[in-house]
């Protein structure tokens, strides 16, 4: 059996009203390419927001599913100097329980964090991206223009998480007629 492995890539700053959607989507896609794609090997960048979303959702169906693995890919060793205490925390958890850990760079560079995206597609069927419109510029569009120009299949969770908004505002609406 050939098995396949998904890379992730999204944004920093995460709504907290969309903190639950966003968990539940990626756990909902990673579920999924696990039955149906042969997918055990998640690759995670390791930074705050949607990375550490996608790895503790990993670590969670590690536990139904004990032959998944999560694979860290960080861009330096002292990325997580500056973050606040709760990140650093949660970042920890994470790295204590990750299966691999690599690193692009002893160091912080200039370019650690493209050369850590880059490494995070090498050899990826999938893509799991939190892309929101109108994104002019950044690590999570350039990850994600680099994954389609090497034809790996991508998820943007944005694109689900606007039907779920767009469903609970419709619904909303509706019972607000009803009364």
């Amino acid at each position: 059996m050939i098995y396949k492995s998904c890379c992730f890539t999204g944004h920093r700053n995460i709504l907290e009203k969309d903190y639950n959607n966003i968990y539940n989507l990626i756990k909902n896609c990673i579920e999924n390419l696990i039955l149906e794609q042969n997918v055990v090997y998640f690759k995670v960048g390791g930074a705050i927001g949607f990375d550490t979303i996608c790895s503790l959702c990993i670590l969670e169906l590690k536990k139904k599913y004990s032959d998944i693995k999560l694979i860290l890919i960080l861009p330096c060793k002292n990325q997580h100097l500056k973050w606040n205490e709760k990140d650093k925390e949660l970042y920890n958890i994470v790295l204590e329980n990750a299966d691999k850990i690599m690193y692009v760079s002893e160091e912080y560079t200039k370019d650690c964090m493209l050369k850590r995206n880059d490494k995070l597609l090498e050899n990826s069927d999938y893509c799991i991206c939190y892309l929101r419109e109108k994104t002019i510029r950044g690590g999570t569009l350039y990850t994600f223009n680099r994954a389609k120009d090497k034809n790996i299949k991508i998820y943007n969770i944005n694109d689900y998480l606007k039907y779920i908004n767009f469903n609970l505002l419709f619904y909303f609406k509706e019972e607000k007629w009803k009364h």
